[in-house]
């Protein structure tokens, strides 16, 4: 089993349109550690996952997971209308 937390930090500060600064800034943290976090070279504590997930208003789950998420270009997109 990997050390490795994979996270959706990156993608989900893009599709909100916010900076790593404000980010950082929100969350009470260096934005530095914005950018460690989302390359993965820094696992959050329990603590700050919590923050970003509640910044983002959405289940930690969802930004973080032990497995790598799929690419989302390869995700099942259902049948496609004839």
């Amino acid at each position: 089993m990997s050390d490795t937390i994979h996270n959706r930090i990156a993608m989900l500060r893009a599709e909100r349109r916010i900076s790593r600064r404000q980010l950082a800034d929100a969350l009470g943290v260096h934005y530095q550690t914005v950018g460690y976090l989302e390359r993965g070279e820094f696992s959050p504590s329990l603590h700050l996952a919590l923050h970003i997930a509640e910044y983002f208003e959405v289940p930690m789950e969802v930004i973080f997971s032990t497995s790598p998420f799929p690419r989302l270009g390869t995700l099942d997109q259902g049948p496609t209308p004839s």
